[in-house]
């Protein structure tokens, strides 16, 4: 069900309208001051409580645990994973970097991405500038060792190398390393201007199989390509996953978001919106 929109003359006639129509827990979700025929209205959108409720549910991510460790012991493992050019590497950075983003728990972070030029450089030097232990590793024999090392961290962020469907053996091979970090979440990274039907498809590639584990969360980066954020809930919700974060800027950290919030201010406008809206 998509929101509806309601016009009148001024801001209490027109909530009332949509109250009349959509029932006493109706949310306006967006507004906007139009003319019709020269008069200025009061244009909103709105929708169901209940139905924004719904959504909400579905994208929202499970809260984590206190203290932010599995029940080894062992740190918490969020690793990210998505084509390439999502950003993954910038968002790991941001993730390992933002003071507090995980309360009291010291992050590390590590990498697979071993493949493409300057991605290693990259995100040592974020970590040597925010403190933050870094490792790399290249197979398998060096899991037991890296986790060793950051073993005094309580969340560890995973960089991956982005999957081409060019080339599948080096695919097989990070993901089979990928398996051994056993992650805890999986974050599959996709752009907000991505068209629907390569997100589907692309997050199907990513889907949980015998051989290895799948994407358990969406993370929907480079919002702020995407003019007023229109579409952007649409694409999230299309993948069927929760998410945790959206990035919307090339800025470290500061350009890391809560996912759901942010998503839920851009529902109900198409990727073809008309321009004025403004979250209610």
């Amino acid at each position: 069900m998509a929101p509806e929109r309601f016009r009148g003359v001024d801001l209490s006639q027109v909530a009332d309208r949509a109250r009349r129509s959509l029932g006493d827990d109706v949310m306006i979700l967006h507004t906007r001051v139009v003319r019709d025929g020269g008069v200025p209205m009061v244009e909103v959108m709105a929708e169901n409580g209940t139905t924004v409720d719904r959504v909400r549910e579905r994208l929202e991510a499970a809260p984590f645990a206190r203290p932010l460790r599995n029940a080894d012991g062992s740190p918490y493992r969020i690793a990210l994973v998505g084509p390439t050019g999502a950003g993954k590497t910038t968002t790991a950075a941001k993730l390992a970097v933002r003071r507090a983003l995980f309360g009291a728990a010291r992050p590390g972070l590590l990498t697979i991405d071993t493949y493409r030029v300057g991605g290693m450089e990259q995100l040592a030097t974020y970590a040597e500038l925010a403190d933050v232990p870094f490792e790399v590793i290249y197979d398998a024999s060096e899991v037991d060792g890296a986790m060793k090392r950051l073993s005094a961290c309580d969340v560890i962020i995973i960089d991956t190398p982005g999957r081409s469907p060019a080339s599948s053996d080096l695919t097989e091979r990070w993901r089979s390393l990928l398996d051994a970090l056993t992650p805890n979440e999986i974050h599959l990274v996709m752009p907000a201007s991505l068209r629907p039907d390569l997100a589907v498809d692309i997050a199907r590639s990513y889907a949980p199989t015998r051989a290895h584990v799948g994407a358990t969360h969406v993370l929907i980066s480079k919002v702020d390509e995407v003019p007023r954020g229109s579409g952007v809930a649409d694409l999230a919700l299309s993948l069927e996953l929760p998410t945790r974060w959206i990035t919307d800027g090339q800025d470290v950290p500061t350009d890391l978001k809560p996912g759901a919030q942010r998503l839920l201010r851009s529902y109900g406008l198409a990727a073809d919106a008309e321009p004025d809206w403004m979250p209610a």
